[in-house]
């Protein structure tokens, strides 16, 4: 039997990177839990993946970093939205609407008997 999990699409770990930060700042670990707990074990998110990632987005200014204390007492560095990260994150759903439904069509498409 095949792992149902996934990698995440090309292209989509930032998008879902943005929409856990717009709920809350976290550190990377939790960025990566809260995409599997949110897509309900369907995707991982490997580390080698994420903090490029986050790297990337904090280039653009999308995400501002802090040193803070974790839950379990621990110094880690959390990521937080900018106004610019926010923008982006909008500006990536309306792209993902339109990219879903686009796929969405194709994978129903039915051939019809031409009318004449």
């Amino acid at each position: 039997m095949s792992d149902e999990r996934s990698e995440l699409l090309q292209g989509t770990l930032e998008m879902l990177a943005l929409q856990t930060l717009a709920l809350e700042p976290m550190h990377g670990w939790g960025i990566a839990q809260r995409i599997q707990q949110f897509s309900r074990d369907v995707f991982l998110v490997a580390q080698g993946s994420l903090y490029p990632a986050l790297v990337r987005m904090k280039r653009r200014g999308w995400v501002k970093t802090s040193w803070r204390t974790t839950e379990n007492n621990r110094r880690a560095r959390y990521y937080e939205l900018t106004v610019a990260g926010h923008r982006q994150l909008d500006a990536e759903r309306v792209s993902w609407a339109r990219a879903s439904s686009a796929v969405n069509w194709v994978m129903t498409a039915r051939l019809t008997p031409e009318v004449s």
